[in-house]
Order: structure tokens, then C-alpha cells, then sequence
């Protein structure tokens, strides 16, 4: 799986788990929601920087954005 979209799919997954909306989200952590929404699709290529960041707003370690995932759980992602 291409790694964009890899951390797309945990950053969304865990973004939920943790009850944000993108919006709050954006609010909360000074990202924007536009950049919210464009790496969740895949479309950003986030830096270790932006990964610590992204992963310290959400309580994780930035392990768990690129922890690979199993594959049944991927069409899971996409329609939560």
C-alpha cells in the first residue's frame, strides 16, 4: 500500500477513535482542515515533523500513523 495513504487511513481511524471531527480537529490542533481532509485522502506526504505533531494532537505516537494495517480493514476506514 503507498504510504500516503497508509497514514491517511490510521490518521482517520484514529481521528475518530478519539472522537474529532476534521473540523474540531483543524481546531484544535492548528492544522488546517483542508490539510485534514487532503491527508486522509492520500493526497499530503507528511513530514516526521508533521507526523510527531499530527500524532501528539491525537495522544498516539507517530508509530501508529505508518503501523501497516490489515487489509480487510481498509474498505472499514473508508466508510466510517
Amino acid at each position: 500500500m503507498d504510504m500516503r495513504r497508509l497514514v491517511g487511513l490510521n490518521f482517520a481511524k484514529l481521528r475518530k477513535d478519539k472522537g474529532f471531527t476534521q473540523e474540531r480537529f483543524a481546531e484544535t490542533s492548528g492544522f488546517t482542515q483542508q490539510y485534514v481532509s487532503d491527508l486522509e485522502r492520500g493526497r499530503r506526504n507528511p513530514t516526521v515533523v508533521t507526523l510527531f505533531h499530527l500524532a501528539s494532537a491525537l495522544g498516539v505516537t507517530p508509530a501508529d500513523l505508518v503501523a501497516e494495517i490489515d487489509p480487510s480493514e481498509t474498505d472499514l476506514h473508508l466508510k466510517t
